[in-house]
């Protein structure tokens, strides 16, 4: 297990640096393994403003396929 339970972590910064997203997956004191997305951008010059949403491993399968279904309707009705 490591730091806070992390098991892996990756990240992606905007083009224009002004968000963050966090992918860290993580293991409770169970050994389950779950998802925690966390959104941080700058907040008026003191810090950062934090937002997450956690995944449980349970749950994954239906997340993903609606996160795509959403991604798919962004693509297809995106004006040009």
């Amino acid at each position: 297990m490591g730091l806070r339970g992390e098991v892996f972590s990756c990240k992606a910064t905007t083009d224009n640096g002004k968000r963050t997203y966090f992918f860290n997956v993580k293991e409770n004191r169970q050994g389950d393994l779950f998802l925690n997305v966390v959104e941080s951008k700058p907040h008026a010059g003191t810090g950062y403003e934090r937002h997450s949403i956690v995944v449980f491993e349970e749950d994954m399968e239906i997340f993903t396929k609606e996160l795509q279904k959403s991604l798919d309707y962004i693509k297809d009705h995106r004006e040009h």
